[in-house]
């Protein structure tokens, strides 16, 4: 038996707290602990979630912690080079067999007992195992493992859900915008620096889907440092100020924004100067490069996000209704020399690391967000995404369903994913509805 039967916990239907053809949603979904709960269930648990990239795994043995949701999980490289993810809870009395962030191993001993597991979650050794009875079978006490694990250009995926359509299919048209950072170079990217992390008090969907669908704060959070960073210290010009460009609405919930003005990329000077733009347009066409390979902004639903101008990925970790934690990498491509991979890095800690001129302005929206959240009247308050309505087409250039730049839309194709799933017994709920009479 490698689970017990058990109820499922009582579901909210969380309809009522959408009116999206309006554009309103109500703002317990922020705060909420029981709503907390079910969307870990229902959300986090079917979902694909991003683990890793697979440069971190060069080697057997190789190993990195993470989440999926509040679940701890190893990612780790085996015996025959094939990355796995297991639930880092060891089968005896669930303490996490790896406290490590990232490291190499033979194998993961639980320093409670002793129950030992190898790389391909296999459990290899059991103290006193002649105390146990004869029909303890020392193969069905492995590490739980993912049910579905694959890749996309480097990036690692996985999901509990034995039941998710693959990898490939749940991204969508979603892989066109991602190429435009994943595909600039054919021998791939690989990431540098290591893993900064911090905490937020805030809910993790207020990043996710700022990273999804917002521009509009652009030029009212980020108003110090876009002057900062601009040539004259004055600030962008106003054209570039009210840059034209697109945001993607993917049905999946997945978006990504990005405007076309060629003058809103703002790269790092040494990573603009190594580009051959005129090569990128044949590799990636026109579209791509005048559009999601600018200054744009993506989070791939429900919770990991990226930034192509800086080649920011993060994950936005829940940590209960009003905390997440913030996991960030830089990506770069491979054949970049050393010092053009430094400077992608040196930029990315200087402009979304945590001490990040444009990373403090949002964590401080987010936090001031949540402060409110839990009040009486501000807590039931609906909450505005009207901008935008309407305007949504598929316009014959961007793949999918696109609006304008400065839009709610991709916000509102998000809740809508995440109302659905919430409304939606998951497979291991499914499973229980079947056996019941």
């Amino acid at each position: 038996m490698s689970a017990l039967p058990r109820t499922p916990a009582a579901a909210a239907d969380v309809s009522p707290l959408f009116d999206l053809g309006q554009g309103l949603i109500d703002r317990s979904i922020f705060s909420d602990e029981t709503l907390y709960r079910q969307e870990l269930r229902r959300v986090f648990a079917p979902s694909w979630l991003f683990l890793a990239h697979e440069s971190q795994f060069n080697k057997p043995g190789d190993f990195f912690t993470t989440y999926m949701g509040e679940d701890p999980v190893i990612v780790t490289m085996g015996r025959d080079r094939r990355i796995r993810a297991f639930l880092n809870a060891c089968r005896h009395r669930g303490m996490r067999v790896c406290r490590a962030d990232a490291g190499a191993t033979k194998a993961f001993t639980c320093s409670y007992h002793g129950w030992s597991y190898d790389t391909s979650g296999k459990l290899i050794n059991v103290p006193n195992r002649d105390g146990y009875p004869d029909g303890f079978d020392q193969d069905k006490w492995g590490l739980t493992e993912v049910a579905q694990l694959d890749t996309y250009k480097g990036l690692i995926f996985a999901t509990w859900n034995p039941e998710a359509p693959p990898l490939r299919q749940a991204l969508g048209d979603m892989t066109w915008y991602m190429d435009a950072m994943l595909d600039r170079d054919p021998d791939g990217t690989e990431v540098v620096g290591g893993v900064h992390k911090w905490v937020l008090e805030g809910n993790w969907k207020l990043a996710a889907e700022q990273f999804a669908s917002d521009w509009y704060h652009v030029n009212i959070s980020h108003a110090s440092a876009l002057m900062v960073m601009s040539p004259s210290g004055k600030g962008p010009k106003a054209e570039i100020v009210q840059t034209p460009g697109r945001q993607y609405t993917d049905p999946n919930g997945h978006g990504a924004g990005f405007p076309t003005h060629p003058k809103s990329r703002f790269d790092d000077r040494v990573v603009h100067h190594y580009y051959d733009y005129e090569k990128l347009r044949e590799r990636l066409g026109d579209t791509r490069v005048e559009g999601p390979m600018t200054t744009g902004h993506a989070t791939v639903f429900p919770n990991f996000s990226y930034l192509p101008v800086n080649g920011s990925i993060r994950v936005w970790h829940p940590k209960g209704p009003d905390r997440m934690e913030v996991w960030a990498w830089t990506l770069v491509d491979k054949s970049m020399p050393d010092e053009v991979k430094n400077a992608q890095r040196l930029y990315n800690l200087r402009t979304f690391g945590p001490t990040g001129i444009f990373e403090q302005d949002d964590g401080e929206n987010w936090s001031e967000c949540q402060a409110t959240a839990h009040g009486f009247m501000a807590g039931s308050m609906a909450l505005n995404y009207q901008m935008g309505l309407g305007s949504e087409t598929e316009d014959g250039t961007h793949p999918g369903t696109t609006g304008h730049l400065y839009s709610d839309g991709a916000a509102r194709g998000f809740y809508a994913r995440w109302r659905d799933l919430m409304n939606t017994p998951a497979w291991h709920e499914k499973d229980h509805e079947k056996d019941t009479p």
